[in-house]
């Protein structure tokens, strides 16, 4: 049995759909009843638990030969690090209770790094917890999401300027579109491994700059975006306005300074590195309608 945790989210689905084309049985885990329905009829069974929830988390893991871990971030949380660390240590006693087979979790990249990298020390914390655990172990560390450019594309449309924390917007960096993530996740999640935990990393076909996204909006739209960074006193304001929490938006603050010093890339030297065959364009193009609703509304 393969037991998915986040199983309504991009990843998780992509996870779940794959393998089922195996015909792999699968028990997804959902907070939200509404959501059991699709994940049946993609022929899952459907274990209700929250993450926080311990004693539900065995039950939901329980005979389980695989398990897919996330972690779910806490964009309003008064105290985001904290309440993902503590969600984290729960779902590493559930697994340390059943002992499964095999553990893949999704990290992120810079996963390694021990200090300074924001929301990314959650990952950190992730990869040390489920180091403990016996069996066969496989870190699947993701580059930032394509779908993240969401968020910015209604105010692109708004003003023709799409606005970001990436500097230099010339510095291309890795990004991978988060189904690729899944499907990834489901070929490891197949294969045979050591019990030695296994790191690979996990980007799109190729980099891009933050000058390649906005060509790439502009044709996608038919109408010119440009690039333009944002300051950095604005960024914490700027993702509070937006609905985030001041400590997760301090977070979000921490991860690119890193980023943008060159510290958040695939670690050197270890592991593999696999790549999805999803473009931006790809991506973008299927977030254009919400965003274009979005920008006609305010």
């Amino acid at each position: 049995m393969f037991v998915i945790l986040g199983a309504t989210g991009k990843i998780g689905r992509a996870t779940i759909s794959a393998l089922r084309r195996h015909s792999l049985p699968i028990r997804a885990v959902v907070r939200n009843a509404s959501k059991a329905d699709e994940l049946r009829a993609l022929g899952c069974d459907i274990a209700f638990a929250d993450l926080t929830d311990g004693p539900a988390l065995v039950e939901a893991t329980k005979d389980a030969s695989a398990v897919q871990v996330i972690c779910p971030t806490l964009v309003q949380a008064e105290n985001a690090l904290a309440g993902m660390k503590a969600t984290i240590d729960t779902v590493a006693r559930a697994l340390a209770q059943n002992r499964p087979a095999r553990v893949l979790a999704i990290s992120d990249y810079g996963a390694q790094l021990p200090t300074g990298t924001g929301i990314t020390l959650a990952f950190h914390h992730l990869e040390a917890q489920l180091r403990t655990l016996p069996g066969s172990l496989t870190f699947l560390r993701s580059a930032e999401h394509m779908q993240n450019w969401g968020r910015s594309l209604g105010r692109a449309l708004q003003t023709g300027v799409l606005g970001t924390l990436h500097h230099p917007l010339s510095k291309s960096f890795p990004t991978v579109a988060a189904d690729d993530v899944g499907l990834i996740a489901a070929d490891l999640l197949m294969s045979d491994s050591s019990d030695a935990p296994r790191i690979v990393h996990a980007e799109g076909p190729r980099r891009y700059s933050v000058f390649d996204v906005a060509e790439t909006l502009s044709a996608a739209t038919g109408r010119e975006i440009v690039a333009r960074g944002m300051a950095r006193k604005d960024w914490i304001p700027t993702q509070t306005a937006g609905g985030m929490s001041p400590s997760y938006a301090g977070l979000v603050a921490d991860l690119f300074d890193a980023h943008n010093a060159g510290r958040i890339d695939a670690e050197q030297g270890v592991g593999e590195t696999r790549k999805g065959k999803t473009e931006l364009h790809t991506v973008l193009s299927a977030l254009l309608p919400a965003a274009q609703k979005a920008a006609g509304r305010s």
